[in-house]
């Protein structure tokens, strides 16, 4: 059940009640800039496509770790998972 207008073509705008739906304008909360909150957009909803950019980035920054790094992640979770194990499950005397 689709608007006649956008039936042949998805790449046509939507229409509603006879205008075009606009996309929301948002203002940037680290540069103020005014732009359209538009689907698919990356980074946050409140923040411009530049400003959002740089966290893109860094998210695989991260790199992968060695042998030993793995190791010593695996050993200080499995005695964080100990301690809270005893501590709910201890018996109060």
């Amino acid at each position: 059940m689709g608007c006649a207008a956008t039936a042949g073509n998805p790449a046509a705008p939507r229409r509603y009640h006879r205008g075009v739906m606009p996309f929301p304008v948002k203002t940037c909360v680290v540069c103020g800039e005014e732009f359209e909150l538009r689907p698919g957009k990356p980074g946050f909803a409140n923040r411009c496509p530049k400003c959002s950019e740089p966290e893109a980035e860094e998210s695989g920054a991260e790199g992968h770790k060695d042998e030993t790094e793995r190791r010593n992640e695996s050993e200080i979770n499995a005695e964080r998972r100990r301690v809270i194990r005893d501590m709910l499950y201890r018996k109060d005397s």
